[in-house]
């Protein structure tokens, strides 16, 4: 009966002295209070630099003009946007005269012609006079070509990819610092993503444009070295944050790293791989409608010239086009990923 008693006395000693030593910590601290203001003081300098203080300025009047509290540029351009942005435009208008070789046998399906007529002011005879031309409708035409460009941005975003996870791959194996092979091509392949993630985009389209000249060979290649940066960094830090349990079992069978890699790492990252993947290819299709403003190819160089003629009833077909296909896409990759993973 004794060593039990033994045991129990050492165990409440040992109870007794983590009591005394624990001391609960103070939530709020002078440290944390200094801190706080510090921080608060900087951003309010920032803020003041940013114009944020002008924006919530003149948020606060565009709410108070909602209710008749004077007005609001903010909502005038807001209310000039929303009200040149409908109805959609659908159809195509071309000028018959302007129609090489044209033949009125010979329409697109669903087109016909319409006769207008404009009545103008003639200075010289000082009289208005009746101008009548003749036009073929495509009551479908736009819309038509919204969705030629719209699969021309598709295959930016998706060539983009496929050549982010080439470049991704490898450097993800260099980058993990339990499986690079030395140190100094694993500071080397962290170099190569980092700088990759920091030239944006738009930069490396310009400078692409240089090279390979206006067209998606400069949007494709922007998209794939930017975008790689961080696919690189994502697949890095999941092989160095897989369970480590898998791979020691692995390694005390002689498995190479290669093996252990293949066999014990691979299965448990590859889903979350796929998650990334899937991001970079929405982020792609996003970004190659910017990187057409550029000459980059895609659907950009319409919407640009759309916005510079304030055809905002185009502008507003060319973002429900790029909002439905994102929203397509986004649910066909997690069909892709609940079938296959």
């Amino acid at each position: 009966m004794t060593k039990p008693e033994k045991f129990t006395s050492r165990e409440n000693s040992g109870e007794d002295t983590i009591a005394e030593t624990w001391r609960l910590r103070q939530p709020i601290s002078a440290k944390l209070i200094v801190f706080l203001l510090a921080i608060s003081v900087l951003l309010g300098l920032s803020a003041h630099r940013s114009q944020m203080d002008r924006a919530f300025m003149e948020t606060l009047g565009a709410v108070g003009s909602l209710f008749g509290w004077g007005e609001s540029r903010v909502i005038k351009g807001a209310a000039n946007f929303i009200g040149k942005s409908f109805p959609l435009v659908l159809e195509e208008r071309t000028e018959v005269s302007r129609i090489s070789d044209f033949d009125p046998n010979d329409l697109p399906m669903f087109a016909y012609l319409k006769i207008e007529e404009t009545r103008e002011y003639d200075t010289e005879t000082e009289a208005w006079k009746i101008y009548s031309s003749q036009w073929l409708i495509n009551p479908y035409g736009y819309l038509w070509r919204v969705i030629g460009k719209m699969a021309d941005t598709i295959e930016i975003a998706i060539w983009g990819t496929i050549l982010s996870v080439s470049l991704a791959l490898p450097l993800a194996f260099f980058a993990a610092k339990n499986y690079s092979p030395s140190k100094i091509l694993y500071h080397v392949a962290r170099a190569i993503c980092s700088f990759n993630r920091a030239v944006p985009d738009l930069i490396s389209a310009l400078f692409f444009v240089l090279m390979y000249g206006f067209g998606p060979i400069a949007g494709i290649l922007a998209l794939g070295f930017h975008t790689s940066g961080f696919l690189g960094k994502f697949f890095a830090d999941e092989i160095e944050n897989a369970d480590p349990g898998p791979q020691l079992a692995l390694s005390c069978t002689g498995a190479s790293r290669l093996q252990v890699l293949r066999f014990a790492v691979l299965p448990q990252v590859v889903p979350q791989y796929f998650a990334y993947v899937q991001y970079i290819l929405e982020r792609n299709i996003r970004m190659a409608t910017v990187l057409g403003i550029v000459g980059a190819g895609g659907i950009g160089m319409e919407l640009k010239g759309r916005w510079d003629m304030f055809n905002f009833g185009h502008v507003s077909t060319i973002l429900l086009a790029i909002l439905l296909t994102v929203l397509a896409l986004e649910h066909l990759t997690q069909w892709l990923r609940a079938k296959f993973i």
